[in-house]
């Protein structure tokens, strides 16, 4: 081949390879345009509402009438319901709720039974006064998170079961976008009805906008997925174990199959897949989030020690916070669709650490102004953005499908009661050292996942060595 030759060849190879790239870039785009993908952000709005309602509004709500900071940490312990959800996953991936089922199919007559508890649980905190009676509080907040945690089990089964595994970066994007979206309503909503009305109002209203997530319930379809292959493959031992006990009456040993299968291989089949990685994998999930989560019980009273009014709060935390999230979102599912899920992730781990030193940082100004507040939010939620969206799309790939809600139950729990102990203890840190040591403390938290992202890169070899 002649120079000229090869040159024009090397050039129309560049060119190919450069719109194949352009190519593989719309199409990582273009998924966020799939009718599947779209809806999960309507199912996201619907998990989001009542998170804040039980966290950090409601310490905004406490702190305002005088509720101490130790006491705030404490009432925050609420939060762990979503974290032990695990207990109660099996009944909801194997029982039919009889009725509901048939109508709407499984997945959706749990999500809407959820919704009426939450529905009745907002309602109860919107007519009680915490100064006065903050036992009564404390029970309706968790009945409130009971509901909300059942209901992120079916939402988090339906979303990995409704499309095939290279679009669940996607399906986590959209579901984080209307899962901020919701956390704005009830943040920065709740926050302009406290203002204007009254906390018992701004409560009532979240209670009524449940309904959006009731129509949503009524106009999604159930998703088709055969779970009976793969668990009847998993449950033989369970079925020879039955048969050496034929002695036992068939009811005894139907029950005994029942709980072999809901709760006992699906932790068995996660670990025969990742046998000794499972251990650390496990641990990554525990310590992913330690650093927001335990940030997060103190973000709304630390801007108020700090002088903002809860009009600023609402503005530049919720309202402009957004923003960034919805950011951050879409650029950890462009991240997970081109770079994978565990570089996406190990990302996320490594900003969200650093953005809670910029929290740091802003606690250590005599009087910050709202360019400093704006400066923080925008770098904690763009951190958390790109680290949810590649945390939640691996956490995906590690599920699988004959046990979609108990597994993913299991990660999603796991990933949370770390920090939600810890947090407990974030307002008695707060008393002791101050905010700025705090923050640093949350900092230093996320470290470790960190280090054990690195350490499953680097023995894997490949972003998709640990995945199913």
């Amino acid at each position: 081949m002649s120079n000229s030759e090869y040159r024009v060849t090397g050039r129309a190879g560049a060119a190919e390879s450069a719109s194949r790239k352009r190519r593989d870039w719309k199409a990582a785009v273009a998924t966020y345009t799939r009718p599947r993908v779209i809806g999960m952000g309507l199912l996201g709005f619907s998990s989001g509402l009542p998170y804040l309602l039980v966290f950090s509004t409601l310490s905004a709500w406490l702190t305002t009438v005088g509720v101490s900071k130790t006491t705030i940490g404490f009432f925050s312990w609420i939060g762990i319901t979503y974290s032990i959800k695990f207990f109660w996953a099996p009944v909801v991936d194997r029982f039919p709720l009889p009725l509901l089922a048939r109508w709407l199919g499984r997945r959706r007559s749990w999500m809407l039974l959820a919704q009426i508890g939450l529905m009745v649980g907002l309602f109860c905190m919107a007519g009680t006064n915490p100064a006065t009676n903050l036992e009564a509080m404390a029970w309706f907040g968790l009945l409130v998170a009971f509901s909300a945690a059942t209901q992120d089990v079916t939402i988090d089964a339906w979303r990995i079961e409704a499309v095939a595994k290279d679009l669940q970066g996607a399906m986590a994007a959209t579901y984080l976008a209307g899962y901020r979206i919701a956390m704005l309503v009830a943040g920065a909503g709740s926050f302009y009805i406290a203002a204007a009305a009254s906390w018992s109002t701004a409560y009532t209203v979240m209670a009524a906008l449940v309904g959006v997530g009731m129509v949503t319930v009524l106009a999604l379809g159930e998703p088709d997925v055969d779970r009976t292959g793969d668990a009847e493959l998993r449950e033989q031992w369970a079925i020879d174990w039955l048969a050496a006990r034929a002695s036992q009456p068939a009811w005894l040993q139907n029950i005994e199959r029942w709980v072999i299968g809901a709760i006992a291989c699906p932790f068995w089949d996660f670990f025969s897949r990742y046998r000794r990685e499972a251990v650390v994998i496990l641990c990554l999930v525990g310590l992913y989030r330690i650093s927001d989560i335990t940030l997060a019980v103190m973000s709304n009273p630390f801007y108020l020690d700090a002088g903002y009014t809860p009009d600023q709060i609402a503005s530049i935390s919720k309202i402009f916070g957004l923003v960034m999230t919805l950011s951050g979102a879409g650029i950890g599912g462009v991240l997970v669709a081109r770079v994978g899920v565990m570089k996406a992730a190990l990302v996320g781990a490594i900003l969200t650490a650093s953005a809670n030193l910029v929290f740091a940082w802003l606690a250590t100004l005599g009087h910050p102004d709202l360019v400093d507040l704006t400066l923080t939010i925008s770098a904690e939620n763009l951190a958390g953005g790109i680290a949810m969206t590649s945390f939640i799309a691996y956490l995906s790939s590690l599920t699988n499908t004959a046990y979609t809600a108990t597994q993913y139950a299991l990660f999603s729990s796991l990933m949370t009661l770390p920090g939600k102990f810890i947090g407990g203890f974030s307002g008695w840190v707060v008393d002791q050292a101050g905010y700025a040591w705090f923050f640093v403390d949350t900092a230093i938290a996320g470290i470790p996942a960190v280090l054990l992202l690195l350490w499953l890169l680097a023995r894997s070899g490949t972003d998709r060595a640990t995945a199913p």
